[in-house]
């Protein structure tokens, strides 16, 4: 029996062998279309799966805190290094964060540690220069000049005047002092006031040291 031949309703007549090739082509293609798009769909799925899995499934928490620096142990250490020299331990706030603590440098050689007060958003740092020169501070400072002295708990201290804090390294107030032949620096980014009680907490050990080398 002869097979009908396919009619096309728009046309009101039968397909052509033309015709037909197209419409078959155009329905592979649609079907392959198909295909690939419910692949890239189930692909999508199964990614954001995995990428679910390590979020909710690997365990994760915070980095442990960093442990509190002991200035006076640190302080302890380094003097064993410094050739008889004795670093000074700082007495400043509790609340105050110690974030470095360490020697370095050669001339001279210094020992630096650097707090941020609770109460500041700024810096402090008290450096012990040990046998510095009397320009050391300025050098330090990037030339700042003394303005006037100031005596805290019995100790004088010279005061800087540091007009423009940016070329100075962000440093806005300073004081140094001398404690035997080395001399103490106290400056960073804040105000003297905050100074004031760290020259106040190193007063004993200044005025001690200044006794032994008279």
């Amino acid at each position: 029996m002869a097979q009908r031949e396919r009619i096309v309703a728009e046309l009101g007549r039968p397909e052509t062998p033309e015709e037909t090739a197209a419409r078959k082509a155009e329905s592979s293609r649609v079907y392959r279309s198909s295909q690939t798009f419910r692949n890239l769909v189930a692909a999508l799925v199964i990614t954001l799966g995995i990428v679910a899995i390590v979020i909710f499934a690997v365990p994760r928490g915070e980095p442990p805190a960093p442990k509190p620096i002991d200035v006076a142990a640190v302080a302890e250490d380094v003097s064993g290094t410094l050739g008889g020299g004795v670093a000074i331990v700082p007495v400043v706030p509790e609340t105050w964060l110690v974030t470095s603590a360490a020697v370095a440098g050669d001339d001279p050689r210094t020992w630096t540690v650097l707090y941020v007060p609770a109460e500041d958003a700024g810096f402090v740092r008290v450096s012990q220069g040990f046998s510095a020169d009397a320009a050391w501070p300025t050098r330090e400072l990037s030339g700042a000049d003394a303005a006037g002295t100031i005596v805290i708990d019995g100790v004088e201290w010279t005061e800087y005047d540091i007009p423009d804090p940016a070329r100075a390294g962000n440093i806005s107030a300073a004081l140094s002092t001398t404690a035997g032949d080395d001399t103490i620096l106290v400056y960073g980014a804040t105000n003297t006031e905050t100074l004031r009680v760290v020259a106040a907490g190193l007063a004993d050990q200044i005025v001690t040291a200044q006794e032994e080398s008279s």
